[in-house]
């Protein structure tokens, strides 16, 4: 039977105190309506409608095409925000998911048993509901006597008895899709001149439907964003949960607590994190890798048996044993082949440094092409920008760059020469040479190697 889904994302969450819309503050580095936009993805496999509201424009550029969407407007209530979506779902589906965009914990699993749930149940509603001591603002689930769901109780309307309640209401539904349109045209007009969601469940009862509640089994699933406060406990809690999965799945972590996956990093088997890492963003980490302490990683591609020690890198790729650092700088474009060691207080940025290349400490590579089994001296650098435009450098194999060697680009080195300490190289230099001095001249025709 199909089954669709509906997120509400229409508020501006005054509480953030914030002038972004609260379902777009991040939480490890994603949108926080993107976690509840796929989980609910793949709990119906098909895409979610999503409702918005308040900076609605800046809403979808931002998700793009992961959601349909259908605006509210005016915002008058849950019940209305679903309402919203009827003309782009009646007819389409069996049963009908309802989900809120600023529960970014709740997981996919969770949302297919509760859909299971509606899918097996002769009446219109399931519901889930968590047992907890803090009730978060969360409505209060009445019972009866026999123990039947018979109402939603808001907290702001709740009695002092009503408020001793334990069983609380986060607000996520599967509906029998052709009694929700129905039912969601009787809904009572709220004291604030809202209409509410919750009161589906007194009309349900009314209609002598049954309403079944599915209890959560973790309740962290259910802490909704309403604060900055929130919003750090969510993103704690996350972090503790990716990081678990990933020791479970073979990667080992000195210290969990202080370190910081995001949620579609790769990372391969037998690679330690140490404290203070930062994986952002896509990147891959391959097997027998060691990241850390201090490394922060962002969009890149890190091959097997790699070692990078205090390290900021950003869209780089390093193939196979790899050693870099301390104190590394890896900028967009960087790629380093097989073997490669980079030194402390290195930079590279849109330069290929060949297999087994050594880099000393103290050096910048910028837009340039090196070979392999290149040794690159302390404090070397490419002079690649002439005020205007940026020029390349080209660095054959088997080449011997000396410290405190400037290389003045457009240039390139033959394969097997060599530049003394301190050379200023303005001009190209044949294979084979030796060139020293400021500006560099050619003093020497060196043996080639076998």
């Amino acid at each position: 039977m199909n089954v669709a889904a509906v997120i509400l994302a229409a508020g501006k969450g005054t509480r953030m105190r914030s002038s972004m819309p609260k379902v777009l503050h991040p939480i490890m580095g994603k949108p926080m309506a993107s976690y509840a936009v796929k989980a609910a993805r793949q709990a119906v496999g098909t895409t979610p409608v999503l409702v918005i509201g308040y900076e609605a424009d800046r809403v979808r550029q931002t998700l793009g095409q992961d959601a349909d969407y259908v605006v509210q407007d005016p915002q008058l209530g849950t019940g209305h925000a679903v309402q919203q979506a009827q003309e782009l779902l009646q007819g389409k589906a069996d049963f009908v998911l309802v989900t809120t965009a600023d529960m970014p914990l709740l997981t996919p699993e969770t949302l297919s048993r509760l859909v299971a749930t509606q899918q097996e149940h002769d009446g219109p509603i399931s519901m889930l509901t968590v047992i907890a001591e803090d009730p978060r603002g969360f409505g209060r689930i009445v019972r009866s006597p026999s123990g039947q769901v018979q109402a939603i109780v808001e907290e702001a309307q709740a009695t002092p008895e009503q408020l001793k309640i334990r069983e609380l209401n986060p607000s996520m539904y599967c509906f029998e899709s052709a009694w929700l349109w129905d039912a969601l045209t009787r809904i009572p007009l709220s004291p604030k001149g809202e209409y509410y969601l919750t009161d589906l469940v007194g009309i349900a009862v009314a209609d002598g439907g049954s309403v079944l509640a599915y209890p959560v089994e973790d309740p962290t699933e259910t802490i909704g964003i309403n604060t900055r406060l929130h919003l750090a406990e969510a993103e704690a809690l996350l972090r503790k949960r990716i990081n678990r999965d990933w020791m479970l799945a073979g990667v080992t972590m000195i210290d969990p607590n202080c370190t910081y996956i995001e949620p579609d990093v790769i990372i391969g088997i037998d690679t330690v994190i140490w404290p203070n890492t930062y994986l952002q963003g896509s990147t891959k980490i391959g097997e027998g890798c060691e990241i850390g302490p201090n490394a922060i990683i962002r969009d890149c591609q890190v091959g097997d048996r790699c070692k990078i020690l205090t390290a900021d890198m950003d869209r780089a790729v390093l193939e196979d044993g790899v050693d870099v650092g301390p104190f590394a700088r890896l900028r967009k474009g960087a790629h380093l082949g097989p073997g490669v060691h980079m030194g402390n207080f290195g930079e590279v940025k849109d330069s290929y440094l060949g297999p087994g290349t050594k880099m000393g400490h103290f050096s910048y590579i910028g837009n340039a092409t090196i070979g392999s089994q290149v040794n690159i001296g302390a404090g070397t650098i490419t002079c690649n920008y002439d005020g205007e435009k940026k020029h390349a450098t080209e660095i054959g194999s088997d080449v011997f760059v000396g410290s405190d060697t400037m290389l003045v680009a457009p240039l390139k080195l033959g394969k097997g020469s060599r530049t003394g300490a301190g050379s200023v190289v303005t001009k190209d230099v044949p294979e084979d040479t030796l060139v020293v001095g400021m500006p560099a001249r050619a003093i020497k025709k060196l043996r080639k190697r076998d």
